[in-house]
């Protein structure tokens, strides 16, 4: 039962291939197209995926030493607070969430509360910066009432 790990994965990853190859067979095609079509690009990527997962299959690697349920427990947090920085920069903006997310983030990778509160200001503020005046995009900097 050794090397059962990436195994499953592999299977479970054809499985994944095989769904996103049926997805793009549905893709219409207008009479506009280029020669390749827009099936191929998908299909091509699903392909390669599939022969990977096969070769995973055919060659595992060794059984891996799974993570202690603290850094399981980490992971979800992160997964949390990123979702949750997904739903909350609409209506707060991007310099309160970013912030917030960045100081915790960083918090759980080296708990050093001082750090982890300048690092999300600064990555905060810096990202700010460089996504609003260097590439010009259209970001709200704080909630659209307060100013």
């Amino acid at each position: 039962m050794a090397r059962l790990s990436d195994r499953i994965f592999g299977l479970a990853m054809i499985c994944v291939a095989l769904v996103y190859i049926a997805s793009a067979l549905q893709i219409q095609v207008s009479f506009l197209a280029d020669p390749v079509g827009s099936k191929a690009f998908p299909i091509g990527v699903a392909s390669v995926a599939v022969i990977c997962c096969v070769v995973m299959i055919l060659r595992p690697d060794e059984e891996p030493d799974w993570p202690v349920l603290w850094t399981v427990g980490s992971i979800l947090i992160s997964i949390v607070l990123l979702v949750g920085y997904a739903y909350a920069l609409r209506p707060l903006g991007f310099l309160i969430p970013t912030a917030i997310v960045a100081g915790a983030l960083s918090y759980q990778i080296t708990p050093k509360p001082v750090a982890a509160v300048l690092t999300g200001l600064g990555l905060s503020a810096g990202l700010f910066v460089l996504f609003k005046f260097i590439l010009d995009l259209g970001l709200v900097g704080f909630p659209r009432g307060w100013f």
